[in-house]
Protein backbone atom coordinates (compact mmCIF):
# COMPACT_ATOMS: atom_id res chain seq x y z
CA UNK A 1 0.00 0.00 0.00
CA UNK A 2 1.09 3.57 -0.68
CA UNK A 3 2.30 5.59 2.27
CA UNK A 4 -0.08 8.29 3.45
CA UNK A 5 1.07 11.77 4.47
CA UNK A 6 -0.61 14.89 5.76
CA UNK A 7 0.88 18.21 4.66
CA UNK A 8 -0.01 21.20 6.82
CA UNK A 9 1.11 24.50 5.31
CA UNK A 10 0.76 28.19 6.04
CA UNK A 11 2.16 31.53 4.98
CA UNK A 12 2.00 35.03 6.34
CA UNK A 13 2.94 38.62 5.59
CA UNK A 14 3.51 41.34 8.15
CA UNK A 15 2.01 44.17 6.13
CA UNK A 16 0.37 42.39 3.16
CA UNK A 17 2.51 43.05 1.26
CA UNK A 18 5.35 43.13 3.74
CA UNK A 19 8.01 40.86 5.23
CA UNK A 20 6.68 37.39 4.48
CA UNK A 21 7.45 33.74 5.08
CA UNK A 22 5.97 30.28 4.91
CA UNK A 23 6.07 27.06 6.87
CA UNK A 24 5.00 23.49 6.18
CA UNK A 25 5.21 20.16 7.95
CA UNK A 26 4.80 16.64 6.55
CA UNK A 27 3.10 14.26 9.01
CA UNK A 28 2.68 10.51 8.96
CA UNK A 29 -1.06 10.11 8.46
CA UNK A 30 -1.25 7.07 10.76
CA UNK A 31 0.82 8.26 13.72
CA UNK A 32 0.86 12.04 13.35
CA UNK A 33 4.66 11.94 13.58
CA UNK A 34 6.38 14.93 11.90
CA UNK A 35 8.54 13.60 9.08
CA UNK A 36 9.85 16.87 7.64
CA UNK A 37 9.67 20.59 8.30
CA UNK A 38 10.30 23.36 5.78
CA UNK A 39 10.14 27.14 6.13
CA UNK A 40 11.61 30.14 4.37
CA UNK A 41 11.70 33.92 4.62
CA UNK A 42 10.48 35.38 1.31
CA UNK A 43 11.30 39.06 1.63
CA UNK A 44 8.38 41.30 0.65
CA UNK A 45 5.29 39.39 -0.49
CA UNK A 46 1.56 39.11 0.10
CA UNK A 47 -0.24 36.66 2.37
CA UNK A 48 -1.61 34.72 -0.58
CA UNK A 49 1.77 34.37 -2.27
CA UNK A 50 3.28 33.17 1.03
CA UNK A 51 0.44 30.64 1.48
CA UNK A 52 0.97 29.23 -2.00
CA UNK A 53 4.74 29.08 -1.42
CA UNK A 54 4.07 27.12 1.77
CA UNK A 55 1.86 24.68 -0.13
CA UNK A 56 4.52 24.20 -2.81
CA UNK A 57 7.27 23.62 -0.24
CA UNK A 58 5.13 21.13 1.69
CA UNK A 59 4.27 19.15 -1.44
CA UNK A 60 7.92 19.08 -2.49
CA UNK A 61 8.93 17.81 0.94
CA UNK A 62 6.30 15.06 0.75
CA UNK A 63 7.41 14.14 -2.77
CA UNK A 64 11.03 13.92 -1.64
CA UNK A 65 10.02 11.46 1.11
CA UNK A 66 7.93 9.27 -1.21
CA UNK A 67 6.84 10.24 -4.76
CA UNK A 68 4.10 7.60 -4.65
CA UNK A 69 2.53 8.66 -1.35
CA UNK A 70 -1.09 9.69 -0.95
CA UNK A 71 -1.17 13.22 0.46
CA UNK A 72 -3.91 15.15 2.24
CA UNK A 73 -3.19 18.87 2.32
CA UNK A 74 -4.62 20.82 5.24
CA UNK A 75 -4.50 24.63 5.31
CA UNK A 76 -6.42 27.44 6.96
CA UNK A 77 -6.40 29.42 3.70
CA UNK A 78 -9.86 29.02 2.21
CA UNK A 79 -8.62 30.68 -0.98
CA UNK A 80 -5.79 28.22 -1.62
CA UNK A 81 -7.84 25.14 -0.71
CA UNK A 82 -10.80 26.10 -2.90
CA UNK A 83 -8.62 27.13 -5.83
CA UNK A 84 -6.46 24.00 -5.69
CA UNK A 85 -9.60 21.85 -5.35
CA UNK A 86 -10.93 23.42 -8.55
CA UNK A 87 -14.03 24.93 -6.95
CA UNK A 88 -12.88 28.55 -7.25
CA UNK A 89 -11.35 30.20 -10.29
CA UNK A 90 -7.82 31.61 -10.00
CA UNK A 91 -8.29 35.21 -11.11
CA UNK A 92 -5.17 36.92 -9.80
CA UNK A 93 -2.25 36.68 -12.31
CA UNK A 94 0.30 36.26 -9.51
CA UNK A 95 -1.48 33.17 -8.21
CA UNK A 96 -1.82 31.29 -11.51
CA UNK A 97 1.85 30.29 -11.94
CA UNK A 98 2.06 29.34 -8.27
CA UNK A 99 -1.02 27.13 -8.54
CA UNK A 100 0.36 25.59 -11.74
CA UNK A 101 3.65 24.85 -9.98
CA UNK A 102 1.86 23.20 -7.06
CA UNK A 103 -0.22 21.06 -9.43
CA UNK A 104 2.89 19.87 -11.27
CA UNK A 105 4.60 18.39 -8.21
CA UNK A 106 2.43 15.30 -7.70
CA UNK A 107 -0.29 13.59 -9.76
CA UNK A 108 -3.77 14.89 -8.82
CA UNK A 109 -4.96 11.37 -8.02
CA UNK A 110 -2.57 11.28 -5.06
CA UNK A 111 -3.81 14.55 -3.55
CA UNK A 112 -6.76 15.71 -1.47
CA UNK A 113 -7.37 19.18 0.01
CA UNK A 114 -9.04 20.07 3.31
CA UNK A 115 -9.68 23.44 4.94
CA UNK A 116 -9.01 23.60 8.68
CA UNK A 117 -9.47 26.47 11.14
CA UNK A 118 -6.37 28.44 12.08
CA UNK A 119 -6.15 27.01 15.58
CA UNK A 120 -5.63 23.54 14.05
CA UNK A 121 -2.79 24.75 11.85
CA UNK A 122 -0.49 25.90 14.64
CA UNK A 123 2.55 23.83 13.61
CA UNK A 124 2.79 25.36 10.12
CA UNK A 125 1.90 28.82 11.45
CA UNK A 126 4.74 28.56 13.99
CA UNK A 127 7.22 27.58 11.27
CA UNK A 128 6.15 30.51 9.08
CA UNK A 129 6.64 32.93 11.96
CA UNK A 130 10.01 31.38 12.80
CA UNK A 131 11.10 31.94 9.20
CA UNK A 132 9.95 35.57 9.27
CA UNK A 133 11.70 36.15 12.59
CA UNK A 134 14.91 34.58 11.23
CA UNK A 135 14.70 36.75 8.12
CA UNK A 136 14.30 39.85 10.27
CA UNK A 137 17.54 38.92 12.05
CA UNK A 138 19.27 38.31 8.72
CA UNK A 139 19.54 34.57 9.41
CA UNK A 140 18.48 31.37 7.65
CA UNK A 141 15.69 29.32 9.24
CA UNK A 142 16.90 25.88 10.39
CA UNK A 143 14.68 22.78 10.80
CA UNK A 144 14.46 21.01 14.16
CA UNK A 145 12.92 17.81 12.79
CA UNK A 146 15.52 15.51 11.21
CA UNK A 147 14.52 14.36 7.70
CA UNK A 148 12.28 11.29 8.00
CA UNK A 149 11.13 11.62 11.62
CA UNK A 150 10.91 13.45 14.92
CA UNK A 151 13.35 13.54 17.80
CA UNK A 152 12.86 10.77 20.31
CA UNK A 153 10.69 11.69 23.28
CA UNK A 154 12.79 13.34 25.97
CA UNK A 155 15.86 13.53 23.77
CA UNK A 156 17.80 16.79 23.58
CA UNK A 157 17.11 18.88 20.53
CA UNK A 158 19.38 18.04 17.63
CA UNK A 159 22.05 20.53 16.79
CA UNK A 160 21.42 22.58 13.66
CA UNK A 161 23.27 21.24 10.61
CA UNK A 162 26.55 22.89 9.85
CA UNK A 163 26.40 25.74 7.34
CA UNK A 164 28.44 23.74 4.85
CA UNK A 165 25.95 20.89 5.01
CA UNK A 166 23.06 23.26 4.41
CA UNK A 167 24.82 24.88 1.51
CA UNK A 168 25.92 21.69 -0.18
CA UNK A 169 23.37 19.10 -1.29
CA UNK A 170 25.19 16.02 -2.47
CA UNK A 171 26.01 15.95 -6.16
CA UNK A 172 23.29 13.33 -6.51
CA UNK A 173 23.66 11.26 -3.34
CA UNK A 174 26.00 9.08 -5.38
CA UNK A 175 28.78 6.66 -4.65
CA UNK A 176 32.23 7.55 -5.92
CA UNK A 177 32.31 8.19 -9.65
CA UNK A 178 33.55 5.25 -11.66
CA UNK A 179 33.71 3.89 -15.20
CA UNK A 180 30.59 1.76 -14.73
CA UNK A 181 27.99 4.49 -15.35
CA UNK A 182 27.71 3.75 -19.03
CA UNK A 183 26.46 0.23 -18.23
CA UNK A 184 23.50 1.46 -16.18
CA UNK A 185 21.14 2.18 -19.05
CA UNK A 186 20.02 5.43 -20.61
CA UNK A 187 20.61 8.38 -18.26
CA UNK A 188 18.28 11.29 -17.65
CA UNK A 189 19.95 14.04 -19.66
CA UNK A 190 19.30 17.70 -18.94
CA UNK A 191 20.11 20.01 -21.83
CA UNK A 192 20.53 23.36 -20.10
CA UNK A 193 19.54 26.41 -22.15
CA UNK A 194 20.17 29.89 -20.84
CA UNK A 195 17.43 32.25 -22.03
CA UNK A 196 18.06 34.73 -24.83
CA UNK A 197 19.13 38.31 -24.25
CA UNK A 198 16.91 40.86 -22.52
CA UNK A 199 17.47 44.63 -22.59
CA UNK A 200 19.47 44.21 -19.35
CA UNK A 201 21.81 41.47 -20.61
CA UNK A 202 24.28 43.52 -22.72
CA UNK A 203 24.47 46.11 -19.94
CA UNK A 204 25.50 43.34 -17.52
CA UNK A 205 22.93 44.33 -14.90
CA UNK A 206 21.80 42.09 -12.04
CA UNK A 207 18.56 40.54 -13.30
CA UNK A 208 17.13 37.91 -11.00
CA UNK A 209 13.71 36.82 -9.80
CA UNK A 210 13.09 39.88 -7.64
CA UNK A 211 13.23 42.56 -10.32
CA UNK A 212 11.10 43.71 -13.25
CA UNK A 213 10.91 40.31 -15.00
CA UNK A 214 12.01 41.60 -18.43
CA UNK A 215 11.11 39.82 -21.65
CA UNK A 216 13.42 39.07 -24.56
CA UNK A 217 14.85 41.87 -26.66
CA UNK A 218 14.81 41.67 -30.46
CA UNK A 219 18.27 40.10 -30.26
CA UNK A 220 17.02 37.64 -27.66
CA UNK A 221 14.07 36.59 -29.80
CA UNK A 222 16.42 36.00 -32.74
CA UNK A 223 18.68 33.90 -30.49
CA UNK A 224 15.68 31.86 -29.32
CA UNK A 225 14.74 31.06 -32.91
CA UNK A 226 18.32 30.07 -33.74
CA UNK A 227 18.62 27.71 -30.79
CA UNK A 228 15.17 26.29 -31.58
CA UNK A 229 16.30 25.45 -35.09
CA UNK A 230 19.50 23.84 -33.79
CA UNK A 231 17.61 21.68 -31.29
CA UNK A 232 15.07 20.67 -33.92
CA UNK A 233 17.92 19.56 -36.18
CA UNK A 234 19.36 17.40 -33.41
CA UNK A 235 16.00 15.75 -32.75
CA UNK A 236 16.86 14.57 -29.24
CA UNK A 237 14.68 16.72 -26.96
CA UNK A 238 11.72 14.80 -25.51
CA UNK A 239 10.32 17.33 -23.03
CA UNK A 240 10.71 21.01 -22.14
CA UNK A 241 10.78 22.48 -18.62
CA UNK A 242 11.22 26.20 -17.94
CA UNK A 243 11.77 28.72 -15.20
CA UNK A 244 8.60 30.75 -14.55
CA UNK A 245 10.30 34.04 -15.45
CA UNK A 246 9.21 35.73 -18.67
CA UNK A 247 12.54 35.63 -20.50
CA UNK A 248 12.74 31.87 -20.06
CA UNK A 249 9.11 31.23 -20.93
CA UNK A 250 9.50 33.21 -24.16
CA UNK A 251 12.66 31.26 -25.04
CA UNK A 252 10.99 27.94 -24.18
CA UNK A 253 7.91 28.81 -26.24
CA UNK A 254 10.07 29.46 -29.30
CA UNK A 255 11.64 26.01 -28.97
CA UNK A 256 8.31 24.35 -28.17
CA UNK A 257 6.71 25.75 -31.34
CA UNK A 258 9.53 24.31 -33.44
CA UNK A 259 9.56 20.92 -31.69
CA UNK A 260 5.80 20.52 -31.20
CA UNK A 261 6.16 19.95 -27.44
CA UNK A 262 4.37 21.30 -24.38
CA UNK A 263 6.19 23.37 -21.77
CA UNK A 264 6.18 22.56 -18.04
CA UNK A 265 6.99 25.32 -15.53
CA UNK A 266 9.33 24.52 -12.63
CA UNK A 267 9.56 27.21 -9.96
CA UNK A 268 12.88 25.92 -8.64
CA UNK A 269 14.61 26.89 -11.91
CA UNK A 270 14.10 30.61 -11.35
CA UNK A 271 17.10 32.91 -11.09
CA UNK A 272 18.54 34.15 -7.79
CA UNK A 273 16.67 37.00 -6.11
CA UNK A 274 19.29 39.75 -6.04
CA UNK A 275 17.36 41.94 -3.61
CA UNK A 276 18.27 45.63 -3.74
CA UNK A 277 20.84 44.92 -6.46
CA UNK A 278 18.22 44.12 -9.10
CA UNK A 279 18.73 46.28 -12.17
CA UNK A 280 22.13 47.60 -11.06
CA UNK A 281 25.51 46.99 -12.64
CA UNK A 282 28.34 45.44 -10.66
CA UNK A 283 30.03 48.85 -10.48
CA UNK A 284 26.87 50.47 -9.14
CA UNK A 285 26.49 47.80 -6.46
CA UNK A 286 30.15 48.22 -5.50
CA UNK A 287 29.62 51.97 -5.11
CA UNK A 288 26.36 51.75 -3.13
CA UNK A 289 26.85 48.57 -1.07
CA UNK A 290 30.61 47.87 -0.96
CA UNK A 291 30.65 45.92 2.31
CA UNK A 292 27.66 43.78 1.36
CA UNK A 293 29.17 43.01 -2.04
CA UNK A 294 32.51 42.02 -0.51
CA UNK A 295 30.78 39.69 1.95
CA UNK A 296 28.67 38.17 -0.85
CA UNK A 297 31.72 37.45 -2.98
CA UNK A 298 33.45 35.83 -0.01
CA UNK A 299 30.68 33.43 1.08
CA UNK A 300 27.90 31.47 -0.65
CA UNK A 301 25.84 31.82 2.54
CA UNK A 302 25.59 35.63 2.33
CA UNK A 303 22.53 37.13 0.62
CA UNK A 304 22.51 40.34 -1.43
CA UNK A 305 21.38 43.59 0.19
CA UNK A 306 17.70 43.90 0.98
CA UNK A 307 16.53 40.32 1.50
CA UNK A 308 17.77 38.58 -1.64
CA UNK A 309 18.82 34.93 -1.86
CA UNK A 310 22.20 33.53 -0.99
CA UNK A 311 23.80 31.10 -3.41
CA UNK A 312 23.49 28.46 -0.68
CA UNK A 313 19.70 28.93 -0.66
CA UNK A 314 19.60 28.77 -4.46
CA UNK A 315 21.67 25.59 -4.39
CA UNK A 316 19.18 23.88 -2.08
CA UNK A 317 16.14 24.69 -4.21
CA UNK A 318 17.90 23.88 -7.50
CA UNK A 319 19.06 20.51 -6.09
CA UNK A 320 15.51 19.72 -5.00
CA UNK A 321 14.18 20.53 -8.48
CA UNK A 322 16.98 18.49 -10.04
CA UNK A 323 16.06 15.42 -8.00
CA UNK A 324 12.37 15.79 -8.77
CA UNK A 325 13.02 16.15 -12.50
CA UNK A 326 15.43 13.21 -12.58
CA UNK A 327 12.70 11.04 -11.05
CA UNK A 328 10.09 12.34 -13.51
CA UNK A 329 12.23 12.03 -16.64
CA UNK A 330 14.31 8.91 -16.02
CA UNK A 331 16.01 7.82 -19.23
CA UNK A 332 14.80 10.86 -21.22
CA UNK A 333 16.45 13.96 -22.68
CA UNK A 334 14.87 17.12 -21.31
CA UNK A 335 15.48 20.76 -22.17
CA UNK A 336 15.66 22.95 -19.07
CA UNK A 337 15.29 26.63 -20.00
CA UNK A 338 16.71 28.59 -17.09
CA UNK A 339 19.27 31.16 -15.95
CA UNK A 340 22.96 31.63 -15.22
CA UNK A 341 22.93 30.66 -11.54
CA UNK A 342 20.79 27.50 -11.81
CA UNK A 343 22.83 26.24 -14.77
CA UNK A 344 26.15 26.92 -13.07
CA UNK A 345 24.80 25.28 -9.90
CA UNK A 346 23.76 22.10 -11.75
CA UNK A 347 27.17 21.95 -13.43
CA UNK A 348 28.99 22.60 -10.16
CA UNK A 349 27.07 19.89 -8.29
CA UNK A 350 27.61 17.40 -11.11
CA UNK A 351 31.36 17.99 -10.86
CA UNK A 352 31.42 18.05 -7.05
CA UNK A 353 33.12 21.45 -7.28
CA UNK A 354 33.23 24.05 -4.47
CA UNK A 355 30.85 27.06 -4.30
CA UNK A 356 33.43 29.52 -5.62
CA UNK A 357 33.24 27.66 -8.95
CA UNK A 358 30.16 29.77 -9.71
CA UNK A 359 32.45 32.74 -10.34
CA UNK A 360 34.72 30.75 -12.69
CA UNK A 361 32.28 29.83 -15.46
CA UNK A 362 31.08 31.89 -18.41
CA UNK A 363 27.56 31.30 -19.74
CA UNK A 364 26.47 33.27 -22.78
CA UNK A 365 22.86 34.16 -23.56
CA UNK A 366 21.12 31.33 -25.45
CA UNK A 367 24.04 28.96 -24.78
CA UNK A 368 23.64 25.20 -24.33
CA UNK A 369 25.15 22.97 -21.65
CA UNK A 370 24.28 19.37 -20.75
CA UNK A 371 24.51 17.01 -17.78
CA UNK A 372 23.62 13.30 -17.76
CA UNK A 373 22.37 11.58 -14.57
CA UNK A 374 22.78 7.81 -14.21
CA UNK A 375 20.84 5.25 -12.20
CA UNK A 376 23.65 4.87 -9.64
CA UNK A 377 23.53 8.58 -8.84
CA UNK A 378 26.61 9.55 -10.82
CA UNK A 379 26.51 12.60 -13.08
CA UNK A 380 28.51 13.44 -16.19
CA UNK A 381 29.02 16.91 -17.67
CA UNK A 382 28.58 16.55 -21.44
CA UNK A 383 28.62 20.13 -22.69
CA UNK A 384 29.27 23.66 -21.42
CA UNK A 385 28.38 27.04 -22.99
CA UNK A 386 27.99 25.91 -26.58
CA UNK A 387 27.09 28.86 -28.84
CA UNK A 388 27.86 27.48 -32.33
CA UNK A 389 24.17 27.80 -33.28
CA UNK A 390 24.42 31.59 -32.83
CA UNK A 391 27.35 32.02 -35.24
Amino acid sequence: MARRFVVEADGGSRGNPGPAGYGAVVLDAETGEPLAEVAEYLGTATNNVAEYKGLIAGLRAAYALDPEAEVRVRMDSKLVIEQMSGRWKIKHPDMRPLAAEAKAIMPPGQLAYEWIPREKNKHADRLANEAMDAGKRGEQWRPKVPPGGTLAAGAPEAAAPADDALAEPAATGAPAVGWGSADLGTPATFVLLRHGETPLTPEKRFSGSGGTDPGLSDVGRHQAERVAAALAARGTIQAIVTSPLRRCRETADAVARRLGLDVRVEEGLRETDFGAWEGLTFAEVKERHPDDLEAWLASSKVAPTGGGESFAAVTRRVALSRDKLIARYTGRTVLLVTHVTPIKTLVRLALGAPPETLFRMELSAASLSAVAYYADGNASLRLLNETAHLR
